[in-house]
């Protein structure tokens, strides 16, 4: 299932130099003291070079996942009422839409926009910057209460929201919000799906070594006011069903300082781009129906293709965190089908060997299912992604906050433990993330699981009759 690409020749170039250094002292102890002096000097340059130009490292302080108020829940009465109503002329529309909401694996507390909440809905762009203001605000006010950290001291602003791309643009709204730095570097990235927040944290790592000591504020939504879709067509019906608020603002840093009071250490980054294959290009794609109403069309081979971006995605991190015994195993499994011609089936990593805290994107039921089963993970390994999918829905690139915050408030997360968040998004991507825990995570207050945790994990039905 997994083909490992070769890795760890990034140690060539330092071992070489250590080889090269040790050669010419032993060259110069045997020349005059001018020439030792001189070495002296080189070595302490070559060292200095390289401390300096050595990657920094990139900790998470803390974050906050917005908790939408509890006016604007969507328990399963009024999710299939609303669907009666709006779909009264198609009545097998309306099964299907019955059919994706008993099997979603959403809960009754999960919450939509005010405006989707009417009777035909009426969304507008006044609208959209309203839930913007709403979602974005409420978890960057909750972000700097936790982190005692000022608007003015940050130096870099990342806004990751795939569909609504309003002008002045999303960063912007922040920074003025704020009143942040006028040299503030923010960025507003559209379109590049659920994956995106990941993406972001990648971003902000990379500006991250070559700015040093600043502060980076990620920011994960997707905007759902204006991109409800309005039509019939029961391929772009199903957003409708697992699309729900939420988001969530990160805050990154390079400073040593903060290395202590930080909760996490990012560890590795890696992103895989199957867009220059047409079927995974357009597996998800936002376009017009026959009635020209806007929505996102997911093409029916959307599972092989995640499948498919897992592998390869696998393939690059597999050696990064893998145990050596892991990867013999899978060395000795493909000689002897490749070598030998033995018809026996390829072997497929334990992950759990490498990983503490599995944070699946909580894009729906079937999603989750299929990575447990590819991974071989227990239910224990899914709690996370399932119970986030229960409470908040499909929050799109900030379901895998939602994630770590809940097993933050469980008390499960600990000084060691590695934590891996895996992202799939339209194009078609997936991403990935490792990162390490710094110290024991207690339970706050503060946490958008603070007042319902105690009820959590919930026994999900395969199917909830409505």
């Amino acid at each position: 299932m997994f083909k490992f690409a070769t890795q760890s020749y990034h140690h060539i170039p330092k071992l070489f130099l250590i080889t090269l250094i040790l050669a010419i002292s032993i060259q110069t102890f045997k020349q005059s003291p001018y020439h030792l002096l001189t070495f002296a000097l080189l070595t302490i340059s070559v060292l200095t070079f390289y401390f300096l130009n050595k990657p920094r490292t990139v900790y998470l302080i803390d974050f906050a996942c917005f908790k939408p108020p509890n006016v604007l829940r969507v328990p399963y009465a009024t999710a299939a009422e609303h669907g009666r109503i709006i779909l009264a002329s198609q009545p097998k529309s309306i099964a299907f839409q019955f059919k994706i909401f008993e099997r979603s694996g959403l809960g009754e507390e999960t919450c939509l926009p005010h405006p989707l909440h009417y009777l035909p809905p009426s969304p507008a762009m006044i609208d959209a910057r309203d839930e913007s203001q709403l979602v974005i605000f409420s978890a960057m006010d909750s972000l700097f209460k936790q982190t005692g950290i000022s608007p003015k001291e940050i130096d870099i602003l990342i806004v990751n929201c795939s569909l609504f791309a309003p002008t002045p643009s999303i960063s912007a709204m922040v920074v003025n919000k704020y009143k942040m730095r006028s040299n503030v570097k923010s960025f507003n990235l559209s379109g590049m799906g659920c994956s995106a927040g990941l993406i972001s944290v990648d971003f902000a790592k990379n500006l991250l070594q070559v700015h040093p000591e600043s502060y980076a504020v990620v920011i994960s939504t997707e905007i759902i006011t204006p991109n409800s879709y309005m039509g019939k067509e029961r391929s772009m019906l199903l957003p409708n069903c697992l699309f729900r608020m939420g988001g969530a603002a990160i805050l990154l840093t390079n400073k040593r300082s903060q290395g202590k009071h930080a909760k996490y250490k990012l560890l590795h980054v890696v992103r895989t781009h199957k867009g220059s294959d047409d079927k995974s290009y357009r597996c998800v794609t936002q376009e017009e129906d026959k009635e020209g109403h806007v929505g996102i069309a997911l093409n029916l081979d959307l599972m092989v293709i995640a499948g498919n971006s897992l592998k390869s995605n696998i393939s690059t991190i597999g050696p990064l965190v893998l145990p050596v015994s892991e990867q013999l195993k899978f060395l000795i499994n493909m000689l002897k089908r490749k070598i030998l011609k033995l018809a026996i089936k390829p072997y497929i990593p334990d992950f759990k060997k490498a990983f503490d805290h599995f944070c699946i994107h909580a894009g729906g039921r079937a999603v989750i299912d299929e990575l447990q089963k590819s991974l071989r993970l227990s239910a224990e390994h899914v709690e996370a992604s399932r119970m986030t999918l229960h409470r908040f829905g499909n929050t799109s690139s900030s379901s895998l906050w939602y994630e770590i915050g809940y097993m933050e408030a469980k008390g499960r997360m600990n000084k060691g433990d590695r934590v891996w968040q895996i992202g799939f998004g339209s194009g078609f991507k997936c991403n990935s993330a490792v990162w390490e825990c710094n110290k024991k995570i207690e339970a706050t207050k503060s946490s958008a699981w603070a007042d319902c945790i105690h009820r959590y994990p919930v026994n999900e039905p395969e199917i909830v009759k409505l």
